[in-house]
């Protein structure tokens, strides 16, 4: 067994295909080194990833007690780190894509008078559809750190209606409450939106008041839902929601207490848009939108925004995460499939 190991990465959102790199890794050593790396070269890439600090105890959250005492972190500041000049180490572990730069890491030792890592490749772990297991897949909500969709192929092939056990978990508002006037809605959603301090995106507004609200504060939603309703009532303000502001409207379909296979469709329409192109996309809902950040937070990349209305309290927001998309899993495999 080799004494001491290297292996490198950005390791945001850790997954089975990290998991099995240092597993690999620490099966070939008795001790690695994980270099882990810097928020400034992690932002460089994408301003939304996870801080060093964060990454690295969500590693060690994830290893056992045996496998953590062999392992140490360390910040990664350039492309190859210490490993062009480190004393002790003998392996180096890559997948594929890296594999070229472990190999001009030896170049650099051998020009050094140093002796070349043993290099070794480990295999990509694949996803439920045969693509590989990535970071990239995981932050645009395609999969999940094991690589399995977030919904069944079969899902909302048909209607799903609420059942009395969802009603009551719905209760609570599911986010954070930022307090407002019924008079002024976008007085909450500035301090909702103030509050954020980073890069969040795409921002998503459900309910009339709500769009119209973002629209007042030259904040047009990336993806906005309206059903010309407020509390369950028709609202004249929607006519003042310039659809013109949107790339596209989609029309749908939801009656109230359910989620349809039109509204579904239209989400994923919607998250395409503005993943694939940053579109925005107006959806005009014929029936209700009360239940669609269900759908929503499971669809939307992670750190999407979602805004809607807290009658007679002001806007609630929740910022989509791993944690939000189990959770509106769980409550939507609680839903009723037939009636």
């Amino acid at each position: 067994m080799t004494s001491l190991g290297l292996v490198g990465g950005t390791f945001e959102f850790f997954h089975l295909g990290h998991q099995k790199l240092i597993q690999t890794a620490l099966s070939y050593c008795t001790n690695l080194e994980i270099w882990v790396i810097s928020d400034e070269i992690a932002r460089k890439k994408d301003v939304r990833i996870s801080s060093w600090q964060d990454r690295c105890d969500y590693i060690q959250s994830r290893l056992s007690l045996d496998d953590g005492s062999r392992i140490s972190f360390h910040e990664l500041i350039d492309d190859y780190g210490v490993a062009t000049s480190h004393n002790t180490a003998s392996a180096i572990f890559c997948t594929n894509e890296t594999k070229s730069t472990c190999i001009s890491i030896n170049e650099m030792r051998f020009k050094g008078g140093l002796k070349k890592l043993s290099i070794i490749e480990v295999p990509h772990v694949l996803s439920a559809d045969g693509g590989i297991i990535s970071s990239s897949r995981i932050r645009r909500g395609d999969i999940d750190p094991n690589g399995n969709f977030w919904f069944d192929e079969e899902f909302l092939v048909s209607n799903i209606y609420l059942t009395k056990e969802v009603e009551n978990s719905l209760k609570d508002p599911f986010g954070t409450l930022f307090k407002g006037p019924e008079s002024d809605h976008s007085i909450a959603i500035k301090a909702a939106l103030a509050s954020l301090g980073g890069d969040f995106s795409p921002i998503i507004g459900v309910g009339d008041v709500t769009v119209k609200s973002l629209q007042d504060i030259e904040q047009i939603p990336s993806i906005g839902l309206i059903d010309q309703k407020t509390k369950r009532m028709l609202w004249d303000g929607f006519r003042e929601i310039d659809q013109s502001l949107y790339d596209h409207v989609i029309e749908s379909n939801n009656p109230p207490s359910m989620l349809t296979k039109s509204l579904f469709e239209a989400c994923q329409i919607a998250i395409s848009n503005w993943a694939d192109k940053r579109e925005k996309t107006l959806i005009v809902v014929d029936g209700e939108e009360d239940l669609a950040p269900l759908l929503l937070h499971i669809l939307a990349p992670i750190k999407s925004v979602i805004l809607y209305g807290q009658p007679n309290q002001g806007v609630v927001m929740r910022i989509t995460g791993l944690d939000t998309k189990n959770r509106c899993k769980r409550l939507l495999s609680m839903f009723q499939k037939k009636q």
